[in-house]
């Protein structure tokens, strides 16, 4: 049965359904988009939202593809990094080679560039060999210079397509040398430091000879190995031998004997 409150919920319901039925067309029609004004918002959140889920769902993948996705890009950079260290490596050897051209053009000196393909393990800063050989016309004795023209050593050996070249600073590579100072003075590069292949000695300079850190050392052209006037390298200190008779000096090489790559081998 129904109570009171909704007998009268029912009765004012009805009395409003007449109420609406009696009015004019016109006031009913505003009535009606007043009414409609209200739930429209409604009805247009529900279709934003409907359709929004739509679009989430086209736009998220599943993890799997993401990670499969991320993986291929992730190679794609490295191959990309890989390429442009390459080209970035090609252009300095370029680059090098062409100043290597132009040095050789600017020399007097018959030069044949050759590439440095070995070292001795047992030996690192004392021989290397080099792709070239007798076939080259490589003979023993012939100079090695350095890319930029300082002096390396010599040709020991050869073979038909490769030679040996004894460094300075080995026992066997001895050349005669002379200081760029006022006097001019003159003695003997030998072997230097044992662990130090940068460092040689120059012996059998004269007692009172003026040798200062930082002059220049050259070939002196004596002995028929060595041309006159490639550099050797600097003074870096020097001290009196034999009891006062000798001076004897230490030189910093200018040719870095662990860098070689491409080197200069001198023909008469």
């Amino acid at each position: 049965m129904l109570r009171r409150p909704h007998y009268i919920a029912v009765g004012l319901m009805a009395l409003l359904t007449l109420l609406v039925l009696n009015l004019p067309g016109r006031t009913t029609a505003r009535l009606k988009l007043a009414i409609g004004s209200l739930f429209l918002p409604l009805f247009g959140l529900a279709s934003g939202a409907k359709e929004l889920a739509g679009h989430a769902g086209d736009v998220v993948m599943p993890r799997g593809e993401l990670l499969r996705l991320n993986e291929s890009l992730r190679r794609e950079n490295e191959q990309l990094r890989i390429q442009i260290q390459q080209a970035e490596g090609i252009e300095r050897e370029n680059a090098r080679l062409r100043q290597l051209v132009g040095w050789q053009r600017q020399t007097r000196w018959n030069l044949r560039l050759a590439r440095v393909v070995l070292r001795d393990p047992a030996n690192w800063w004392r021989t290397v060999q080099i792709d070239l050989g007798s076939l080259n016309g490589v003979s023993n004795n012939l100079p090695v210079l350095t890319a930029e023209g300082h002096l390396v050593g010599r040709v020991a050996s050869t073979s038909l397509t490769r030679s040996q070249v004894v460094l300075l600073g080995d026992p066997n590579c001895r050349v005669a040398a002379r200081v760029l100072n006022e006097a001019g003075d003159t003695g003997i590069i030998s072997a230097g430091g044992l662990f130090d292949g940068s460092m040689v000695l120059m012996n059998h300079l004269s007692r009172n000879a003026n040798v200062k850190p930082g002059q220049r050392v050259v070939t002196s052209g004596l002995g028929g190995t060595f041309p006159k006037d490639i550099l050797v390298g600097q003074i870096a200190d020097a001290r009196p031998v034999e009891y006062g008779l000798y001076t004897e000096a230490l030189v910093k090489l200018a040719a870095n004997p662990g860098a070689l790559e491409e080197v200069w081998v001198l023909f008469p």
